[in-house]
């Protein structure tokens, strides 16, 4: 049985940092690729950034490029997001994902957490 659990969400300013972190369990957790998302109130939920098996490979959303950070931590079956200069628009559900593969790509997770609010104060 596969379970995510992210911890790390929270109320920030604008301009502020937080690192979400994302537990997984059930599975090995190097042969899959990890993936963040967020849906804000009233939006669909998108694709923020993801990470392959390895961790060798990243990939991020345009309004987040330059800011945000995803790394893993494969001894410890743990995905990061380090969130900088946050703003207001940053304000959502976040998510992590199990891709169904090491290389998975963006419509490819199957496993989902059940989220962490972060909010950015203006």
């Amino acid at each position: 049985q596969v379970q995510l659990v992210e911890t790390g969400g929270g109320l920030v300013q604008t301009g502020g940092s937080l690192r979400l972190s994302c537990s997984a369990s059930g599975g090995s957790f190097g042969n899959y690729a990890m993936g963040w998302f967020r849906q804000a109130p009233g939006k669909e939920r998108e694709f923020v950034a993801r990470i392959s098996g390895s961790g060798a490979m990243s990939r991020y959303a345009e309004p987040v490029k330059g800011r945000f950070t995803i790394s893993r931590d494969n001894a410890k079956n743990t995905v990061y997001l380090q969130m900088d200069s946050l703003r207001p628009e940053d304000t959502a559900v976040y998510y992590c994902a199990r891709g169904r593969t090491a290389l998975a790509g963006l419509n490819e997770y199957n496993y989902w957490g059940q989220g962490t609010q972060v909010t950015v104060s203006s």
